[in-house]
């Protein structure tokens, strides 16, 4: 079938059509001179109204993947519409230089015994995953996966699916609700024999924006996503996140507000790490606050950022069914210069766990401009761990107890081969608050971690208190990264 969006796809024109990665632009700038049109949502009313369980028994059949039979590095799996998963999304193969549409079929799905029974034949996918040797070399794991509006998420060596990616964010936390762009179509670039990499194209859409990407993706330990986007708004963006991410953050050592559960932490993400464009390494221990809290970190030209997941012991969670310590840290790597914006972090308050509750971007200070067109590339690393930029100590660990009526007590625990052997007496901790004092800062070796402990008190008061904490030797040279929070009464 034609690209979407051509007049022929519109007269119904099935033939395959010459491919170039440009024509995907030229859709996504052609798509914002004309007004938005809503998705297409209609679907036979048995699968509209399916529960979770029922959709989640529509399977794919494996022995019909794309590019099974030739036995290619790569396979792709499609999603059945149902449930929250109601548009259509174009998918089309990448081959000898042409594009053709990957056609809907019954026959490619099982269908659980209480899924409605339906007659239509076109109904088209919801979006897709892909398969690769990435654990075993004779066997072929889900590395990622694309569905619903703009989210995707991926997984390294050995991991399980935690946090998701988004192509696009805008008017994310405001009052006047948020916009979700969507995905309409993808272009899977067919992979040639012992290839290592997979290029995918995809058309996103909005009200106030339409873009185009090109992802490069190379699975491995840490599984490595190349970004191209172009984007072109079709009003001025003001509220834009780029590089958009969201995870979960139900509880943990700092944060344990009327939590009744047998496990120690549950989250997908444990902390917000930033290398900065000063060249600075902050960690953000994440919360679950009793109010929506939003903090930004400004900055000029970012090094990279990511919502992390430091804590990799399973003890620590004690949940053998989720298995927490096996989900993804998420960095993202700027290519080339952005600019002055800030890193925006979300905490939304929530009493469950199936939540994603945490949201962080790089926003722009400049508004995107309608009518504007804005080049962005960047790399995105799924993985145990972040790329290390430098040789500081990081922090693992932040515990949080009352002290006494009015102070609370913060342990907080780092790691660093900086650290291992130093003596003692040449380390110090550097602790400032704002609106507090902080008194009894002690520095330790934990020989229980082969790190170092820090651990100061804090005065509480009514309002918010800003900290932010690092080890240094006594001459001033800074031995950690810095770290940062925001305690609430």
């Amino acid at each position: 079938m034609a690209l979407p969006l051509r007049e022929a796809a519109a007269a119904g024109n099935t033939s395959d059509e010459a491919f170039n990665p440009s024509m995907v632009r030229e859709l996504a700038r052609n798509l914002a001179s004309k007004s938005f049109e809503a998705p297409d949502e209609k679907l036979p009313s048995g699968l509209s109204d399916l529960t979770y369980d029922q959709y989640r028994s529509i399977r794919f059949v494996p022995e019909r993947a794309l590019w099974r039979g030739a036995k290619l590095p790569f396979q792709a799996q499609f999603f059945h519409r149902g449930f929250f998963y109601k548009n259509k999304v174009m998918i089309f193969e990448v081959a000898d230089g042409k594009a053709s549409e990957i056609r809907y079929s019954k026959d490619d799905f099982s269908f659980g015994e209480k899924v409605p029974a339906f007659t239509e034949t076109d109904l088209g996918f919801a979006g897709f995953r892909i398969h690769a040797p990435i654990n075993k070399p004779d066997y072929y794991d889900e590395v990622c996966v694309f569905l619903g509006a703009s989210y995707f998420r991926a997984v390294g060596k050995d991991e399980t699916y935690g946090l998701s990616a988004r192509g696009l964010s805008i008017d994310t936390g405001e009052t006047k609700g948020e916009e979700f762009p969507y995905f309409k179509a993808f272009w899977l670039e067919r992979p040639v024999p012992n290839a290592t990499s997979l290029v995918i194209h995809a058309l996103l859409d909005s009200k106030s924006c339409a873009a185009s990407y090109r992802f490069t993706i190379r699975p491995g330990t840490s599984t490595v996503f190349d970004v191209e986007a172009s984007l072109y708004p079709r009003a001025d963006l003001e509220h834009a996140g780029l590089a958009p991410m969201t995870s979960m953050f139900f509880f943990g050592p700092n944060d344990r507000n009327e939590v009744d559960d047998f496990r120690p932490s549950v989250h997908d993400s444990d902390g917000l790490a930033i290398y900065n464009g000063k060249g600075e390494s902050l960690w953000r221990p994440l919360s679950n606050p009793r109010d929506l809290q939003i903090s930004t970190f400004q900055d000029v030209n970012p090094h990279g950022f990511g919502l992390m997941q430091r804590e990799k012991n399973f003890f620590a969670y004690q949940d053998i069914e989720s298995r927490f310590e096996k989900r993804p840290s998420l960095w993202v790597e700027p290519i080339g210069d952005w600019g002055e914006g800030a890193v925006i972090l979300f905490e939304i308050p929530t009493k469950e766990e199936i939540h994603d509750n945490i949201a962080a971007f790089w926003r722009p200070k400049a508004p995107l401009k309608a009518k504007s067109e804005n080049n962005l590339t960047y790399r995105l690393h799924w993985g145990p761990d972040a790329p290390k930029p430098h040789s500081l100590a990081r922090f693992t660990r932040s515990g949080i107890g009352a002290r006494g009526e009015g102070s609370k007590l913060f342990v907080l625990d780092l790691i660093g081969d900086n650290l291992k052997g130093i003596d003692p007496s040449s380390v110090k901790g550097v602790v400032t608050a704002e609106k507090s004092e902080v008194t009894n800062i002690v520095t330790q070796p934990n020989p229980n971690t082969g790190g170092w402990r820090l651990s100061f008190q804090c005065a509480v008061k009514k309002d918010p208190i800003e900290l932010r904490a690092f080890l240094a030797t006594q001459d001033d040279k800074q031995l950690s990264e810095i770290w940062i929070y925001r305690w609430a009464p």
